[in-house]
């Protein structure tokens, strides 16, 4: 690791969005410099332990890592247990969420490494879900594979917003697993 982070990395370490380090350091909590021309701020890794040891803050990037931890995001109820059956055949661990709302609501308490989305589900769809997960850092790494039958514009735009993969329903359970080792998921 190098001695000088940025907010984000100083955030993914505390366990916090990095707003809440901007606020820390705006508010004179935690020291840190700008970078000239630019106003991006660092924060030297001794002042960022320091500050964690003051206030109690675990450091997140020594936690247990959840491993293998798939987040099911699909409306259709038969189409969710499918893909749970062969991840957790291929031994993953598994929860499912049937609406964008629900996923958001389930990420920070099941911490998966991988979501798979469907794009078409009521209220909020996957695309919804892929610009809230550009616009919120989460405290842990998610890799997002879309499985869907959608239109190939939908799928240009989801990997657009950061999708990790595009699986198309109907897909093989060898085509799922596939995809899913390939996003790394350990």
């Amino acid at each position: 690791m190098s001695d000088v982070l940025t907010t984000g990395e100083a955030a993914r370490i505390c366990g916090v969005n990095f707003r809440t380090v901007s606020r820390w350091i705006e508010r004179g909590l935690l020291p840190a410099y700008k970078l000239p021309g630019r106003g991006d701020r660092r924060v030297l890794v001794g002042e960022l332990h320091e500050f964690m040891r003051k206030n109690g803050i675990p450091d997140h990037t020594l936690a247990v890592v959840q491993p293998r931890r798939v987040l099911i995001v699909d409306d259709e109820p038969n189409m969710a247990r499918a893909i749970e059956r062969v991840l957790r055949g291929a031994g993953f661990e598994t929860a499912v969420a049937s609406n964008g709302f629900e996923a958001g609501a389930m990420l920070p308490i099941f911490k998966p490494a991988l979501m798979t989305l469907d794009l078409r589900m009521p209220g909020l769809d996957g695309l919804d879900v892929l610009r809230f997960l550009k616009k919120n850092e989460l405290p842990e790494p998610l890799k997002t594979l879309v499985v869907s039958a959608d239109s190939e514009e939908r799928l240009q735009m989801a990997l657009a917003l950061g999708a990790h993969g595009v699986v198309r329903k109907p897909f093989t359970n060898e085509e799922l697993l596939a995809a899913v080792e390939e996003m790394h998921v350990r």
